[in-house]
């Protein structure tokens, strides 16, 4: 649409300068007369050219706006009436105050299995982990963040870091 409208004014420009672009003479104010109207003309062909161009464009835009938009559906979950209260089932056994004592007593790790151990780096404090293997029945369940190798004089060891293990919520069982 603008290729066509550029080239149309494109083509009015060339056309009025190569008619006013002759040699001027002393008698000719007629000829003189007679190129100025042809380029009021040709500007005047232009503008109304732009003007049906904006007017079209003017009524596609209320073509448009007067289309009915419907709005997106709206998914509303569907209405459940009660009529009854129900009641909570029953806990079952060995649910409740037993079960959280339990859960304690998972987190307490064995004295016996606490060692320190002598690096190039400093002492380090950790829980050896064939000792609790054998001494702590939940040694499967403990977080493997907080496992470790360290080398020692004696060779490598492995088991879990101390402070890791604390910030895990595990103790050391005292007894």
């Amino acid at each position: 649409m603008y290729r066509k409208f550029i080239a149309t004014i494109t083509a009015v420009s060339i056309a009025i300068t190569g008619l006013s672009a002759t040699f001027a003479t002393a008698g000719e104010s007629d000829r003189d007369l007679a190129r100025i109207a042809i380029g009021v003309l040709g500007i005047a062909i232009v503008g109304k050219i732009i003007h049906d161009n904006n007017k079209r464009n003017e009524s596609r835009d209320q073509v448009v706006s007067r289309q009915k938009v419907e709005p997106a559906p709206v998914y509303r979950a569907p209405r459940i009436e009660q009529r009854h209260e129900v009641q909570p089932r029953p806990l079952p056994r060995g649910y409740g105050h037993n079960n959280q004592q339990r859960q304690q007593d998972s987190k307490l790790l064995p004295q016996n299995c606490f060692k320190s151990y002598e690096t190039r780096r400093g002492q380090v404090l950790m829980f050896g982990s064939r000792c609790l293997q054998q001494h702590y029945r939940y040694a499967n369940r403990l977080p493997q963040h907080c496992a470790q190798q360290i080398r020692t004089r004696q060779g490598n060891r492995f088991g879990y870091d101390a402070r890791c293990l604390r910030g895990a919520g595990y103790r050391l069982a005292r007894g």
